[in-house]
């Protein structure tokens, strides 16, 4: 009878452990110092060259309205739903997103990193072979 271990790796398959971790360590540095030369900024909501966020209240308000009248109210619940969404929804499509400048080596060293981390989380998620 074999003597067969309960510890288990990676993706409950044999073996892999050590390569999971410094592949999760790998990942985390390359996505950290990737997303670190990005840049995130706003711009004004617009609808043919107009402001546009005060029609982005109008269901939120109406919802709010009717909810203090009757906060039963189906009608109510969805218009301050659909409220809360339009506004985020509004706020995500007017995100300008920018790579900061950096140099071909740091980029090649975040992208290397992201990549092979991920690529040793894949192959500690595959039994090994034990001797």
């Amino acid at each position: 009878m074999e003597n067969e271990s309960k510890f288990r790796g990676a993706g409950g398959t044999p073996g892999g452990l050590v390569e999971f971790f410094i592949g999760l360590g790998m990942s985390i540095a390359g996505a950290y110092l990737l997303t670190n030369q990005v840049t995130v900024t706003s711009s004004f909501w617009s609808i043919w060259g107009y402001n546009a966020f005060g029609l982005t209240l109008v269901p939120l308000i109406f919802g709010i309205g009717i909810l203090f009248f009757n906060g039963k109210s189906i009608v109510g619940w969805l218009l301050l739903f659909a409220g809360v969404v339009i506004i985020f929804a509004g706020i995500i499509t007017n995100l300008q997103i920018y790579f900061q400048p950096t140099s071909l080596f740091n980029t090649i060293i975040m992208l290397v990193l992201l990549a092979g981390g991920i690529g040793l989380i894949a192959r500690s998620l595959v039994a090994h072979n034990q001797s």
